[in-house]
């Protein structure tokens, strides 16, 4: 039998895994709630333990269709973008983790802007790096050796070694994919170089898996571990074919919009900024907005309830800004900006409506920010993510953005994970 590709989606409610074929069929997708955190303290060790029991059901799956793990020659893993922790050598880690969303990093924001160009995706409360020296200064005996974002530390525990990211996920802590580097003045601002991974492109071929953990997981020892990629572009890669002026927006628990292009367009003062997918960029940023705000004020059936007395041709008159805490990314890039859900109506029709369509407006305003820098407008708008499911809501964001979005038959970014994978063809070696 041919062999098969594995790809893993770490988001920010569970973890994903599907397996495609050559031709780049989804054969099974497999979805594990993450395991609950005992404190605030986001313990990482439990992201590879749901990741281990995802495969086991991944397992099970494929035997329900005469295919087996062992089939299984290719894997690569997405995280949720900016999420990271740092660990000792032996992958264990030393800090609790800090997640995409937090922030509140003003001391370590003042850190970078002594030594940062005026204008820098590293600068801000909220910024990765700023999260990067709040960890360090939670590491009180200095065990670290690594800095690994979230998908770094599920490729870390698949090769057996940690010290390496990929291009996207290390651009929001400062590496410049156009240059190759790391910043030069990282080491002033309080960065150990030691500490920084070595970075190749989104999804080339770094090593073999493991032996140990080939065996713990009945995986095949020939089994080939790819560089990873952030969760939002996987979603873009699972939805959309790799055309200029094609769009996703990932509607999941966050919004986050990405749009093809063929120049690089960096603002981070607004929090926009690029990622490179092969020759071309893709353009976009996220919003702290989203499915969380939903969930937070609608149970599921509800949600299903409310939608479908709405009528999607109206304009709600309501004006929100639907945030569950303070702080936003784009965008508007304000790490303090207030949550705003008032007035809140009688009736919960109302209330919904006012924030799908103020959830719509801020997408809008995503797109919009990306053309007046010189950005295409969407050609074609893909929409991953739980909010695609729902119809109410995408005649919404028709009306409100002036584009039907497009249903796509694949929404999981597990699956564009895999399609990546597939897809890479060359490696670079890494760095010494």
């Amino acid at each position: 039998m041919t062999s098969l590709t594995l790809g893993i989606d770490l988001g920010t409610s569970g973890v994903r895994t599907a397996v495609l074929d050559q031709n780049g069929t989804v054969l099974s997708s497999v979805k594990t709630s993450h395991l609950p955190q005992e404190t605030n303290e986001i313990d990482a060790t439990k992201w590879w333990i749901a990741v281990k029991n995802c495969i086991v059901l991944q397992s099970e799956a494929l035997n329900t269709i005469g295919r087996d793990l062992m089939d299984v020659r290719r894997i690569g893993v997405d995280g949720t973008s900016g999420t990271m922790v740092l660990t000792d050598a032996a992958l264990r880690p030393v800090t609790p983790a800090l997640m995409y969303d937090s922030s509140g990093f003003a001391a370590e924001a003042a850190q970078i802007a002594k030594h940062a160009p005026k204008v820098h995706i590293t600068k801000g409360s909220n910024s990765a790096l700023a999260r990067a020296l709040r960890l360090l200064s939670l590491d009180a005996q200095s065990k670290a050796v690594h800095l690994l974002h979230q998908a770094d530390l599920i490729t870390a525990h698949l090769l057996g070694y940690g010290g390496v990211s990929d291009e996207n996920n290390t651009l929001k802590l400062g590496y410049d994919p156009d240059t190759g580097d790391w910043p030069d003045w990282f080491e002033r601002a309080g960065v150990p170089a030691i500490l920084l991974p070595k970075v190749v492109p989104a999804g080339a071929r770094l090593d073999q898996i493991s032996a140990k953990t080939a065996t713990e997981l009945g995986l095949h020892h020939e089994t080939e571990i790819h560089a990873g990629t952030t969760d939002s572009i996987a979603a873009f890669l699972a939805a959309a074919p790799l055309e200029v002026g094609n769009a996703v927006t990932s509607l999941g628990t966050t919004l986050a919009i990405k749009i093809l292009s063929q120049q690089r367009i960096d603002l981070p003062e607004m929090g926009l900024y690029s990622h490179k997918v092969g020759d071309a960029w893709l353009v976009g940023g996220a919003s702290n907005t989203g499915g969380g705000v939903l969930a937070k004020h609608f149970d599921g059936q509800t949600l299903i309830d409310l939608s479908a007395q709405i009528d999607p041709a109206i304009e709600s008159n309501l004006d929100y800004y639907p945030l569950n805490k303070p702080g936003e990314r784009f965008p508007i890039n304000d790490p303090e900006l207030m949550p705003r859900l008032t007035p809140r109506p009688a009736n919960d029709v109302d209330f919904l409506h006012g924030i799908l369509e103020s959830i719509a407006r801020i997408e809008r305003d995503g797109y919009q920010a990306i053309e007046r820098q010189g950005g295409p407008q969407p050609k074609q708008l893909f929409t991953a993510g739980g909010g695609a499911n729902n119809p109410v809501w995408t005649a919404i964001r028709a009306r409100v953005i002036g584009i039907h979005p497009q249903e796509t038959t694949i929404q999981e970014a597990c699956v564009g994970t895999a399609k990546l994978v597939m897809a890479t063809q060359a490696e670079r070696p890494l760095k010494s």
